[in-house]
Parts: C-alpha cells; sequence; structure tokens
C-alpha cells in the first residue's frame, strides 16, 4: 500500500466506529472518517462469525488486495474500516473487490480523483 498505512490499535478503531459514517452492502460494512495525516489508514475486521482462521485470513487478504489495486482512485486523509459480513466468505476476488468499490462510491471517497484530498 503505496499512500497508506493499517490501523492498528483498538483506540483509532474505537474512534472511527464512533465518529465516522458507515455504508453497507451484500459483503462489507466500511466506516470512513477524515484523519490529519495526508495517509489513508486501512483497518479491517473479520469476525469469527465469518469461519475458522483460514477462510478469515483469505477475506483479510482480498480486501488488502482489492484496497492496494484501486489505491490511487481514494481520496487521501482517511481512516476507513472494512467490516466482512458473514456473506463474504467463500466470494471471488472480483466480488469482493466489486463490493469495496461499491462502497468507496456510496461514500464518495473514490471514483475520478485521483491522491487529492477531498473536500465534500
Amino acid at each position: 500500500m503505496k499512500y497508506s498505512e493499517s490501523l492498528k490499535k483498538n483506540k483509532d478503531f474505537q474512534q472511527v466506529y464512533r465518529h465516522g459514517t458507515s455504508k453497507a452492502n451484500r459483503y462489507l460494512v466500511m466506516y470512513v472518517l477524515e484523519n490529519q495525516y495526508m495517509k489513508n489508514r486501512l483497518g479491517i475486521s473479520v469476525s469469527k462469525k465469518v469461519g475458522n482462521s483460514v477462510v478469515r485470513h483469505r477475506i483479510t487478504r482480498l480486501i488488502r488486495e482489492s484496497y492496494r489495486l484501486n489505491e490511487p482512485l481514494f481520496c487521501n486523509g482517511l481512516d476507513i474500516v472494512v467490516i466482512a459480513r458473514a456473506s463474504a466468505k467463500g466470494k471471488s476476488y472480483q466480488e469482493i473487490e466489486s463490493a469495496l468499490l461499491h462502497l468507496a462510491g456510496k461514500h464518495h471517497i473514490a471514483g475520478e480523483k485521483k491522491n487529492e484530498k477531498c473536500s465534500d
């Protein structure tokens, strides 16, 4: 992830949950909150309800790779938390990527603008 870092601390996740906006579709839920950095920070959460550790790690890798390959489309300066739903289990890369980009479009954080700080 060239322009991004990972969200790792529980405190950071909680702040995004409390103060961010959320949108959801069939496979994913996305919370977005502006931060004071010029980088995006991506956090991924996959609960035990989704499946065993092999399944959870696969979904995590699919989400991270979907974000990484489409990273230039995302606006900068955001904390993004992506939560996988149980229905994401067994889905292909294309389905997860489509769901991620759909949510980014709903949040107006991806599109034609490349690596600009969004102002909406």
